[in-house]
């Protein structure tokens, strides 16, 4: 007998007729002898309705009131999915995050998980019941209701995995259904050629989701790597096998290129004439962290006494990022500081990287020959993004495909680089 956490996400629960096809697929891995736990997100757009809700009353509510109002959406969806459970004749409980005991730090709106006491959810699984359990929230120690931010769903999941992997069963795995069939090489959306990935490394997979890959949130696939837990990302509504999300293997290496993300929507941040003095950087991060804006793409050019940065931020954060920076010169007494939006990040990524030779060449000049101006390049281990205009974000993502070959099987890509091989040896036998 195994126990799976399955997660069904928002757009999987829209309609009373979707949460009924969604019980089912929990309803028959149960009558498979396998022990069930269900998380799930708020019904549709419910979180959103909820936040326009909120604004409609005032601007700016508070953190934890606004958190009492969304941890509703995911209650709503536990009872009714659980109702469904109930009408196809399986025994199930429900549980809102405070009742399950997810413990999480007191950051309202996006609170992180501290630990998960098992001792209940342990008892009702082995009395036969499917748990069904509201994903994106938890509780403090003191007992006040937090969510868990934006792909809390996701972290909910993997991390009940994670801790009933660690004290109740080891061979735990965690399926998360969506509205797509899997993890693709591009967005299917904005590239025609896209393919659907068997399997994909944690690593690669959190380099992805943090470029803008929206089939999973990397805190979800953090949790996943840390603790070992098996992800299958899965399609709601259809029974075809998706993407495994494991630990990296060998082979993977084989291939140098997995996948590439576009991020769309970002501004940059440029600082002119700031002190080139040691500390600096941290005096400036420190604040833009403090403020909870997440930072990419940091540049910094010295001459002489002075240095100028240059960072990006999600376009959202531009009016924060604006009264943070304005602030910090102020106190600072020098430098200035501009804006530029319309901007966008393609991004390839690949463990192959390690390994492989050529990938950056071969990603700039394909960018270069389709006339798409680079603004920024950054790089990783396993990953290289290049800042560009943002109208011509989606076509780069579509190029950069394109110079990879990821429409093709890893199988096919490799008979290609062996023929191409052995063409070259020949030519060069003569």
């Amino acid at each position: 007998m195994q126990t799976i956490v399955q997660k069904f996400g928002g757009t999987s629960l829209a309609t009373p007729q979707h949460i009924q096809r969604c019980a089912k697929r929990a309803f028959d891995a149960a009558a498979a002898g396998n022990r069930v736990v269900v998380v799930v997100s708020a019904m549709g757009k419910t979180t959103d309705e909820l936040i326009t809700l909120s604004r409609a009353i005032t601007p700016a509510p508070r953190q934890r009131e606004l958190d009492m109002l969304l941890a509703t959406g995911e209650q709503v969806s536990t009872a009714l999915m659980t109702m469904a459970l109930h009408s196809l004749g399986h025994d199930a409980m429900s549980f809102a995050g405070q009742h399950l005991g997810i413990i999480t730090d007191p950051a309202h709106t996006r609170a992180k998980i501290r630990y998960i006491d098992v001792d209940k959810l342990r008892r009702e699984l082995d009395a036969g019941r499917i748990v069904v359990a509201a994903g994106f929230q938890g509780v403090t120690v003191d007992g006040q209701i937090t969510t868990l931010g934006r792909g809390g769903s996701d972290t909910t999941a993997v991390a009940l995995a994670a801790a009933l992997g660690q004290s109740y069963d080891s061979s735990v795995t965690c399926e998360i259904f969506t509205d797509v069939d899997g993890v693709y090489t591009a967005d299917p959306r904005k590239v025609a050629g896209a393919r659907k990935l068997g399997r994909i490394s944690y690593e690669e997979m959190l380099e992805l989701a943090s470029l803008g890959a929206g089939v999973m949130h990397n805190r979800a696939v953090m949790c996943g790597s840390n603790y070992g837990v098996p992800i299958h990302v899965r399609h709601s509504q259809k029974t075809d096998e998706g993407t495994m999300i494991v630990q990296e293997s060998p082979e993977m290496e084989r291939v140098a290129v997995v996948g590439c993300a576009l991020t769309p929507d970002l501004g940059r941040i440029s600082l002119r004439k700031i002190p080139n003095r040691p500390g600096i950087q941290g005096d400036i991060f420190k604040i833009i962290s403090e403020a909870g804006i997440l930072v990419d793409d940091i540049m910094q050019t010295e001459y002489g006494e002075f240095a100028d940065m240059s960072f990006t931020v999600c376009i959202d954060d531009l009016p924060d990022i604006k009264a943070v920076t304005q602030s910090f010169l102020e106190q600072l007494g020098c430098g200035t500081f501009d804006v530029e939006t319309g901007l966008a990040k393609v991004s390839v990524v690949g463990v192959g990287m390690r390994t492989h030779t050529g990938v950056a060449a071969t990603m700039f000049s394909a960018l270069g020959q389709a006339d798409i101006a680079i603004a920024n390049i950054t790089t990783s281990e396993i990953k290289i993004s290049c800042l560009v205009h943002a109208v011509q974000g989606e076509r780069a993502l579509n190029v950069v495909h394109d110079a990879f070959d990821l429409h093709q099987t890893p199988q096919q890509q490799l008979a290609q680089v062996v023929t191409q091989s052995t063409q070259t040896q020949a030519i060069g036998s003569h």
